[in-house]
């Protein structure tokens, strides 16, 4: 490959110094025999071998490949015709590959999401789905099972361990406690007004 690329890069020198030479007006090297000396470098196998490392490099290939309106073109065709539609049916039944595409789009899908729960129309279409009778009905039988139950007890002990509902909870049963003496106080003193 080492060499293939020298004789590439020696190549490229000898065009660039055969067009300064030409500019400089010095011993002139003509373009047509600087051209027949690059393409005849290119074709041995040094030269091919220079070219077909350069094109099979990763990154050039996935430039080349995503550049291509040839490529483009051939892959909206292959969507779009009968034979596409068939392909993509099949592919999308294989677990592994929806998998693949779902965690590929996944940002994706949760940007789209969140736009959506910002347009109003959307939200409206939402509440009025959640509001059909057959809906309510598999929600509230889904909501009942054992699974949904050890859901909400899990959650349920998650968030009594939080220290902020902890405290919140702390201040009112203070604030319960404060209100009965308050209470209490009162009635005593009201007792002790009335036998008075």
């Amino acid at each position: 490959m080492k060499v293939g690329v020298a004789l590439l890069f020696t190549s490229f020198l000898l065009i660039f110094s055969g067009c300064a030479q030409n500019g400089a007006g010095q011993d002139k090297m003509e373009y047509e025999e600087t051209k027949k000396m690059v393409v005849d470098i290119l074709k041995t196998d040094d030269g091919k071998k220079a070219i077909q490392d350069i094109i099979s490099d990763d990154k050039t290939k996935a430039e080349l490949i995503m550049d291509s309106d040839v490529i483009k073109k051939s892959i909206e065709d292959m969507i779009t015709s009968d034979k596409g539609k068939e392909f993509w049916k099949k592919t999308f039944k294989d677990p592994e590959f929806v998998a693949a595409y779902a965690k590929a789009l996944e940002d994706e899908h949760k940007k789209m999401l969140k736009d959506l729960t910002k347009d109003p129309q959307y939200r409206g279409m939402l509440i009025e789905i959640l509001k059909e009778p057959d809906l309510e009905k598999e929600m509230d039988k889904l909501l009942k099972t054992k699974e949904m139950r050890s859901v909400y007890k899990e959650l349920i002990i998650e968030t009594m361990d939080s220290p902020l509902v902890q405290a919140k909870m702390q201040e009112r049963l203070d604030k319960a406690v404060s209100k009965a003496a308050e209470k209490e106080t009162k009635g005593e003193e009201k007792d002790k007004k009335d036998k008075e």
